[in-house]
């Protein structure tokens, strides 16, 4: 293992210590959560689509996901482990027999469709459910009762 290797490696465990990544393949659906930077402010975009193609290289891996907007497709290359990257979710497993799935790009309709993986979607919710289990839950906020009738009325907009 050579140098550019063992600080490759490194950045890949920061990163997965960070936020874990999980195991998607070609033909996945996936919901990738991007931090946009607009002016001072940052915020979370949510991108949605099918995963076409990966590229596993190290520090340097990446994965497209292409979605269909307003009627157009789109197409959006992603660093796996970059810092852009907040959160990827699996959405759905698909059944493909190809690594890359650029045949999609001429398909329309219901010919573009994927077919579900349902053994590999009941374990991906018997995983993701485990997650859950360990995380730490949140507490629901509790709704307090308005004390008199006429607080009723006035949050219930009517009149004596």
């Amino acid at each position: 293992m050579n140098i550019l290797d063992t600080i490759g490696q490194a950045t890949i465990d920061k990163v997965q210590s960070e936020r874990p990544v999980p195991r998607f393949e070609p033909g996945d659906t996936l919901r990738v959560h991007v931090k946009v930077q607009e002016g001072n402010r940052e915020r979370l975009q949510v991108y949605e689509g099918l995963c076409i193609g990966r590229k596993n290289a190290g520090v340097n891996s990446s994965f497209t996901v292409r979605k269909i907007s307003f009627g157009e497709g789109v197409e959006r290359v992603f660093p796996l482990y970059g810092p852009g990257i907040w959160e990827i979710e699996v959405v759905r497993k698909g059944i493909v027999r190809r690594a890359k799935l650029y045949y999609l790009r001429e398909l329309r309709g219901k010919a573009s469709r994927i077919a579900e993986d349902v053994e590999a979607q009941r374990e991906l919710i018997a995983e993701q459910a485990e997650e859950a289990a360990k995380r730490p839950r949140r507490e629901k906020l509790k709704k307090e009762k308005p004390k008199d009738e006429r607080t009723v009325r006035a949050v219930k907009g009517g009149k004596r």
